[in-house]
């Protein structure tokens, strides 16, 4: 084995090693909390189409009503 793959091997062990460590130091959702926050996701997806399908109305019927105006 040569020296740069020896170097890319032991890099690669200590940064899986550091890895592991950083792992054990997070501090994770419970079930109660993921839920919580998957239900204000849902919630807001569904507000933000809503409010884009209200603006995506108003503005093609303002490209429309532009359009047939200068059809005339």
């Amino acid at each position: 084995m040569d020296d740069d793959a020896r170097n890319w091997f032991e890099r690669t062990k200590d940064y899986v090693n550091e890895l592991k460590l950083e792992m054990r130091r997070v501090s994770w959702p419970n079930r109660k909390q993921v839920q919580g926050t998957t239900v204000v996701v849902i919630i807001s997806v569904f507000l933000f189409a809503g409010y884009f399908e209200v603006v995506d109305s108003i503005l093609t019927r303002g490209v429309n009503g532009i359009i047939h105006f200068f059809e005339k």
